[in-house]
């Protein structure tokens, strides 16, 4: 696990282009990662998880992956056996975005009993484009290092789009897992 790494990333990469007249910049990236951070903390007020220090790193590493445009998909929430169940939160990372919305709106009252906390994450193109040895070389810098597991599918539930958090047109939309 890396520790105090984001101020010599900083001198690494401050920005990446999104489009032809716009900069995504680590601003862009904490401000986003603010509103994921928000969503979590909800989440821990309803349901006890994930804990503060878990919020923290999740930040950063959303932080990180989108500045450089690693981010693909990634979910918080909780799982029973193979699947997510409600309230798993979706965030999939899209350029071009305009739209900004509130955080929150967590739905309180889901049954989560004999579930756990879980995360999940996949990666961009770009990221699959880098070579193993700069992979290695950001993995680094993440806030804690995630192993290889198959994706949980979400037999209790259906995805339901509805927020966008955006700046510097970039950001993420968000997805809610909720009881069919």
């Amino acid at each position: 696990m890396a520790h105090g790494v984001w101020a010599e990333f900083l001198g690494v990469c401050m920005s990446f282009t999104t489009t032809g007249t716009r900069v995504f910049s680590v601003t862009d990236a904490r401000y986003v990662a603010s509103k994921v951070k928000a969503d979590l903390a909800q989440m821990r007020l309803y349901y006890g998880a994930p804990s503060e220090v878990q919020i923290e790193r999740y930040g950063l590493e959303t932080e990180l992956l989108l500045v450089k445009g690693y981010l693909g998909v990634v979910t918080y929430g909780f799982r029973r056996g193979k699947d997510h169940v409600p309230p798993t939160l979706k965030y999939t990372a899209r350029t071009l975005l305009t739209a900004d919305d509130l955080p929150g709106r967590v739905w309180p009252g889901e049954n989560i009993a004999g579930a756990t906390f879980y995360s999940y994450l996949t990666y961009s193109n770009a990221w699959l484009g880098l070579t193993l040895a700069q992979r290695e070389q950001f993995e680094a810098t993440l806030p804690f290092v995630r192993s290889g597991a198959q994706e949980p599918g979400a037999s209790a539930g259906i995805w339901v789009n509805g927020k966008s958090y955006s700046s510097g047109g970039g950001g993420v939309e968000r997805s809610v897992l909720r009881s069919t």
